[in-house]
């Protein structure tokens, strides 16, 4: 994958950025199964699901993974909210079906 320095055109910009969304999307996938594996290990209620204390560690560790990356550690906090929110109501619905 070429370094964004090193692109040519607005073409290759862009095609790189598709790969790595691609990649991304990939690895959102990869986490996902992993959440739903995780439900064999907790107890089957909506607060084991739901998980405050772990929630809120994820949130502020991946502000921190932001910062570090340059990033606006508040956009981050608002794609990992939403996301965490969404496994949350996939994971409760698998403990629905045990």
């Amino acid at each position: 994958m070429k370094l964004p320095s090193h692109c040519k055109s607005i073409e290759e910009v862009r095609n790189v950025i598709d790969l790595i969304d691609e990649e991304v999307i990939a690895l959102l996938g990869k986490r996902y199964r992993y959440v739903k594996e995780v439900t064999r290990f907790k107890e089957p209620s909506k607060e084991s699901v739901i998980a405050r204390e772990r929630f809120e560690f994820v949130i502020k560790s991946r502000r921190k993974m932001a910062v570090k990356e340059g990033l606006d550690p508040d956009i981050i906090e608002k794609i990992y909210r939403d996301l965490l929110h969404y496994f949350i109501s996939e994971e409760l619905k698998l403990i629905g079906n045990k």
